[in-house]
């Protein structure tokens, strides 16, 4: 096949998992046991794809240190232990990344959790195997830095050219610009379709399973 894109990254949360709702509860747990201001569900939901540090600090500009530490450990208690709230992959997923993993596409993540969370949802959903690489927030900068993605390029040797970024969020398509790679939204995860349109994507789609239609019309002239 004459494809135009050689690696497909992928955002996680929002975007191949249905996990925005435990993701709020979590946060307004941690931020309850933690002496902070309650924040409406929405402001929330907003800080979804940045990474942990980055998200609490822009939900909460003055936190000081100790603050700080006590959510961080009642925001992981609660998201990897305590929370029954279920986060499944979105409908088709599994499908079509299995579909583009045998068409010969390169396959990563690119995410604002951190490598304990996602190595742990990754086996729960036996998809490690799937990916040819993986970046995690606290391995390197958040986005919407490139870093993630020129990380992950530099790993499997794809130029940015050859790259596509997909995602839910302004963060995701962000970073793709700043890396110089293409991106394409996503229009039900956190930021919606009319947020997204606001930014050089080459396409919202409404669901997963249009994604693997839309890359067999990518192809290099």
């Amino acid at each position: 096949m004459n494809k135009r894109f050689q690696l497909v990254v992928f955002d996680w949360d929002g975007t191949l998992l249905d996990s925005e709702r435990r993701i709020v509860e979590c946060l307004h747990a941690a931020s309850q046991e933690a002496g902070l201001e309650s924040l409406p569900p929405k402001t929330l939901s907003n800080v979804i794809g940045l990474g942990l540090k980055e998200a609490v600090e822009t939900l909460y500009p003055a936190i000081d240190t100790a603050a700080y530490q006590h959510f961080l450990e009642r925001y992981r208690h609660h998201y990897l232990f305590a929370s029954q709230t279920p986060t499944p992959l979105f409908e088709g997923a599994r499908e079509m990344l299995e579909d583009l993993h045998r068409r010969g596409f390169w396959l990563a993540i690119a995410t604002g959790k951190a490598r304990r969370g996602l190595d742990r949802v990754l086996a729960e959903q036996e998809l490690a195997h799937l990916f040819h690489a993986t970046r995690c927030a606290d391995e390197t900068f958040s986005k919407p830095h490139p870093q993630m993605l020129l990380d992950i390029m530099e790993r499997v040797g794809v130029e940015p050219d050859q790259t596509l970024m997909v995602g839910d969020t302004e963060y995701d398509i962000l970073m793709a610009h700043n890396a110089k790679t293409a991106a394409v939204g996503v229009g039900y995860g956190v930021h919606g379709r009319e947020r997204l349109l606001r930014h050089p994507i080459l396409a919202c789609l409404d669901s997963l399973g249009e994604l693997a239609t839309w890359l067999n019309e990518c192809k290099v002239a």
